[in-house]
């Protein structure tokens, strides 16, 4: 028994020494550079998930969002290497919210490519734009971009104003009031509805009329709903785990007959039974794929199609609902703004008049309100990247002093995201709510939330074009306010803030 706990002992001091000895050995070759530290780091899934965020122990919960500009302000520099003593991934990996630094990384693709690893798990429809590198990225974009067009951006207002229409009719009975407890509800409908319309060609309706088809237990409609929100089911659980009870393999069979329903949608495509003066986006995709010749390598086989619509499914549900969410709780948390948007809707679109897709460029401060909401809450949190070879990034900290951070071959890098947005450097008063930054001239290389480089977002325009739709429709007929709750009387205009805009973080990623 003695020896065995002299063993264990001997075990764990050794351990522990090495640990000490790694963590002394990349602090060192760091140099004179600012280093962070943290207990539990990188790929330790449990500390993210179920532990708070606290310094030095981990991360938590969206803890970008929470600490925004925070460490790099106490470090002095907007470039610091974050070395994390118990990490099952990565103990060293580069935090970035430098706008020099943060192109470097993104616009050379070769030096920097996104760490495969991270989105093996958004293939299980098949390879896609998103989990993919060199030759197959640019294969991927080759067909896909060409489908985000204006023909398509038409469509997607037009659904819509049609959406928001039937919301106001058919849901709300144009009623002069209407309590709405939980508006991503709401945003989350509207999203599936647009990306519905405009991305597979599918007119879905907020009433509950359609009735899935023979030997189909959901819908078009449903099944797009339960994939789109239970995608976490899918990137964590084993193909085994949706045995364990009902409600998973529900979720699992909401996942393949979305899939039996994109290879339809793609066959009739294919075959010219639906393609015939559509925009959407599998039509494009489908068209733009079968102009290439068969034999041609950047064809995209009936698996990579369905990966790629999938991808922009994804994209423009989930990611978009969140935002218009956001964007109505800042309407309601800052009636001066919105009282403000208001008039300026109404100076664009003639009274009794129904917005139109050429009113689009004038509703600038739309535009505006959407990009500040996105500066706060930008929907992915971080553009990770890995270095290719060993290399050096120089920046210059807060007291106007060169530094170099060396990142080995195989170093992980990240870009963050909400503290490049709450960055002094590049924002006046950062952390106020000011559509107005917008509306002139503004840091355009600091506004990350479609990503940068070369593989930024696809489909902005897309979301833009529905966002500004949304907002304009609904400003039209209401007005937003925040429900009086006795239990929350005494709550400071502060308190009320962080109440209505609590987050936590999804699977999501715009860096296509």
């Amino acid at each position: 028994m003695l020896s065995l706990v002299v063993l264990s002992a001997s075990f764990l001091l050794l351990w522990a020494g090495r640990v000490v000895f790694n963590v002394w050995k990349l602090r060192k070759s760091v140099g004179s550079s600012p280093v962070d530290y943290l207990l539990l780091g990188y790929g330790c899934i449990p500390a993210i998930v179920f532990i708070p965020a606290w310094r030095y122990i981990a991360f938590g919960k969206s803890y970008q969002l929470r600490w925004k500009h925070k460490i790099f302000h106490e470090l002095k520099t907007d470039v610091y290497p974050l070395i994390s003593i118990l990490s099952p991934a990565q103990n060293y990996t580069v935090q970035i919210a430098d706008v020099n630094a943060a192109k470097e990384v993104t616009t050379y693709r070769s030096r920097f490519p996104k760490p495969m690893e991270f989105y093996r798990h958004l293939t299980f429809y098949g390879k896609n734009i998103v989990a993919a590198e060199g030759d197959d990225w640019k294969k991927y974009r080759k067909v896909c971009a060409p489908a985000f067009n204006d023909r398509n951006n038409k469509l997607v207002w037009e659904a819509a104003i049609r959406i928001m229409d039937d919301l106001f009719r058919d849901v709300w009975e144009h009623k002069d009031e209407v309590e709405v407890p939980h508006i991503v509800d709401t945003t989350v409908l509207i999203a599936l509805f647009v990306i519905g319309e405009a991305g597979f060609g599918e007119k879905l309706t907020w009433k509950n009329d359609v009735v899935a088809p023979p030997g189909f237990k959901y819908t078009v409609k449903e099944a797009l709903h339960v994939v789109s929100r239970h995608l976490i089911y899918k990137v964590i659980l084993p193909n085994w785990a949706y045995k364990l009870s009902k409600s998973l393999a529900d979720i699992d069979l909401a996942f393949k007959e979305m899939g039996m329903y994109m290879q339809e949608m793609i066959r009739e495509r294919s075959t010219g039974e639906k393609s015939s003066g559509r925009h959407d986006l599998m039509t494009a995709l489908v068209e733009n794929n079968v102009t290439l010749p068969a034999d041609d390598p950047n064809r995209l086989t009936d698996q990579e199609l369905m990966g790629n619509v999938f991808i922009f499914m994804l994209a423009g549900h989930e990611t978009a609902a969140h935002t218009l969410g956001f964007a109505f709780a800042f309407l309601a948390l800052y009636p001066e703004e919105q009282k403000k948007l208001y008039d300026h809707i109404k100076s664009v679109i003639p009274e009794g008049h129904t917005p139109t897709y050429e009113d689009m460029p004038k509703l600038t401060r739309c535009l505006a309100f959407i990009n500040e909401t996105l500066r706060h809450f930008p929907p992915i949190i971080e553009l990770p990247k890995k270095a290719q070879e060993d290399t050096v990034l120089h920046t210059t900290n807060h007291y106007g002093e060169k530094v170099s951070v060396p990142i080995p071959k195989g170093g992980c890098i990240s870009v963050n995201i909400p503290a490049t947005h709450h960055n002094p450097k590049y924002w006046d008063d950062c952390d106020s709510f000011n559509p107005d930054r917008f509306l002139g001239e503004w840091p355009r290389e600091a506004f990350l939330s479609y990503s940068a480089g070369p593989r930024s977002c696809l489909g902005r325009k897309f979301f833009e074009t529905e966002a500004i739709a949304v907002l304009t429709s609904t400003l039209l007929q209401y007005e937003v306010f925040l429900k009086e709750e006795p239990q929350f009387a005494h709550e400071t205009f502060e308190q009320r803030k962080a109440r209505i805009l609590n987050v936590k973080c999804e699977v999501a990623d715009p860096d296509i």
